[in-house]
């Protein structure tokens, strides 16, 4: 008996959470966490439960302004070194994106893997903003490249991160975003203190700073001030902002 070809694996967007508008004209686009290393497939409930919340959230948000959110259904669980497999499924997702949407603004929002993810693919011209929360980046090692930062000149970036988080180190996700910041003014950070890598603690906060950032970077509404005052500070203040207790009950 001839043996059955492998089939080949392929990513896929999910279906777009909540009513998706008439007419597109902004795309988030979410990406959950992953591994380190993993071949298997990710179990497709549990790998999207931690963005698709805050997926929904946006769409209603954007709704009026014609935005449309989906999650990014990786082939693999593991970033798997230099394939770097979920980098290489967000690039794809935004290429079906523009072929979907047509020349529509892009936002890569991302959580742990998926947050290095969402940086990592920046480079693509659709892209105009990116959203990292907790994202897990590699241990620098003075004999491997450092996570390269240039992708992300020309768009704005926000990183979120818990000052408690035990998988992966806050100071790692700072040091990324000061590297950045020398080639990119529009890059800030706001710390999440006593919070952890799921930000559960603070959650309601850290999913308004998110939509606030989204709707201005996609359509232009005005910034919250805490989000202004972040993108001009100068390091390291606008890097270590402190996500205040509260944060979307009274943002302007």
């Amino acid at each position: 008996m001839a043996q059955q070809a492998t089939p080949v694996r392929t990513a896929r967007l999910g279906r777009a959470l909540g009513t998706e508008p008439t007419a597109v004209s902004g795309v988030v686009l979410l990406l959950p966490g992953g591994d380190e290393v993993s071949s298997r497939r990710p179990s497709p409930m549990m790998a999207t439960a931690s963005v698709r919340a805050l997926g929904r959230r946006l769409a209603r948000a954007g709704r009026e302004e014609g935005l449309t959110a989906h999650v990014v259904h990786y082939r693999y669980r593991g970033w798997n070194g230099s394939e770097a497999h979920l980098a290489h499924d967000a690039s794809w997702a935004v290429d079906e994106t523009v072929r979907r949407y047509g020349d529509v603004p892009v936002c890569l929002t991302g959580i742990d893997m998926g947050g290095r993810a969402a940086l990592r693919a920046s480079g693509h011209e659709a892209v105009n903003s990116v959203v990292a929360l907790a994202p897990w980046l590699p241990e620098e090692d003075v004999a491997a490249p450092p996570e390269p930062v240039k992708q992300l000149v020309g768009r704005r970036v926000l990183i979120v991160h818990g000052t408690n988080d035990a998988r992966t180190d806050p100071e790692l996700s700072f040091r990324l975003a000061a590297r950045a910041k020398k080639a990119n003014r529009d890059v800030c950070r706001f710390e999440v203190h006593s919070d952890g890598h799921g930000l559960h603690q603070h959650r309601d906060e850290v999913h308004a700073l998110a939509e606030d950032f989204v709707m201005g970077t996609l359509f232009g509404r005005a910034l919250s001030r805490p989000v202004r005052d972040a993108l001009a500070a100068p390091p390291p203040l606008g890097l270590r902002m402190p996500l205040a207790s509260g944060f979307g009950r009274s943002r302007r």
